[in-house]
């Protein structure tokens, strides 16, 4: 891992020890917390880590990891399908679009571990 982004993730991970502890998410508590698991961060993470946190509730930003928002309303896509030479003037009869069905697998397949065993 580059040192660059080891100093990132040992930030982000005491931003949210600190969190989860209730405590202000400050450059000092963050260097404290880096210092005391012996990883060596890059002067600036802390400090900027603390700014970004100042302004931000990370209790909502762990909650909305990974949405994005919707699409404005898009219209389904219409292809059209090129008229054959037949003489039917180009014109193509409604036909009903088959929906195809994923098949979902159970939560409880095996992974091939056992957490409990």
């Amino acid at each position: 891992m580059q040192g660059g982004n080891k100093s990132e993730l040992a930030c982000t991970y005491a931003a949210l020890i600190l969190h989860d502890s209730g405590l202000p998410i400050t450059a000092e508590s963050i260097e404290s917390i880096t210092k005391a698991a012996k990883v060596e961060v890059e002067g600036y993470w802390p400090g900027l880590f603390a700014r970004v946190f100042a302004d931000k509730n990370i209790g909502d930003l762990i909650l909305n990891v990974g949405a994005s928002p919707a699409p404005a309303s898009a219209g389904p896509a219409v292809a059209e399908a090129p008229s054959g030479g037949g003489g039917g003037g180009g014109k193509k009869k409604d036909e009903p679009k088959k929906e195809e069905k994923k098949e979902e697998k159970p939560e409880s397949e095996d992974m091939g571990f056992d957490l409990f065993g």
